[in-house]
């Protein structure tokens, strides 16, 4: 039984960053998928891993990111690719949080750089955080997904299992442990299709 709805933010509620990414290497003159690839590569211990546990600042980060990309042969400007992080929000998917917010505790489980808090977030944004019972940032408890115990403080910070939880994430990677855990996942590409998905899985009309 459904006692918990989890999101992830960028590429769930708002448009992927991979987007972006995407943009910047057609730009750039890049190979498809080099952000992606560089962000899977040691994906526990890289510059990007460190990042989003505030392990390392900014000026650090560009300067190990990019040290990473030459390694590989390639030369990225990572002060470009973090521009880009920022989607656009998806009104269907906001939506469907209001809808579940209304019926069920949520939670926001996000991977981020920098505190919400410290940030310059549009008011657009902070309303759809505002909806959210509990908010769960690598950049403040200091791991990520898709370490177990990201999903273990969301979970104990609702005061619910695991197996009473559905999560929605566009990585598999990061969906994985957690229905390793008991929760029900749904892996966001298609909005219309997930929306779809989420509204079998909590019994509600969220279209």
């Amino acid at each position: 039984m459904t006692k918990a709805v989890l999101f992830d933010f960028g590429g769930v509620l708002t448009t992927s960053p991979f987007e972006a990414f995407a943009s910047y290497e057609a730009e750039a003159g890049l190979p498809p998928d080099t952000i992606r690839r560089l962000n899977s590569t040691n994906p526990d211990t890289n510059a990007w891993a460190a990042f989003e546990r505030r392990e390392v600042g900014t000026e650090e980060f560009c300067r190990l990111f990019e040290d990473e990309a030459a390694a590989l042969g390639l030369t990225v400007d990572a002060e470009r690719i973090l521009a880009g992080l920022r989607g656009d929000l998806r009104p269907t998917m906001v939506e469907a949080l209001r809808r579940c917010s209304a019926e069920f505790p949520t939670a926001l489980l996000t991977n981020n750089i920098e505190p919400m808090a410290d940030g310059d977030m549009a008011p657009e944004f902070a309303e759809v955080v505002e909806m959210f019972d509990v908010v769960v940032e690598s950049s403040v408890v200091s791991c990520r997904k898709p370490e177990q115990r990201f999903y273990e403080i969301a979970c104990e910070s609702l005061g619910v299992d695991a197996r009473e939880c559905v999560f929605l994430d566009d990585l598999g990677v990061n969906l994985k442990p957690a229905r390793a855990m008991g929760m029900t996942t749904i892996k966001v590409g298609d909005p219309a299709a997930a929306i779809g998905e989420l509204s079998a899985a909590v019994g509600l009309e969220l279209a």
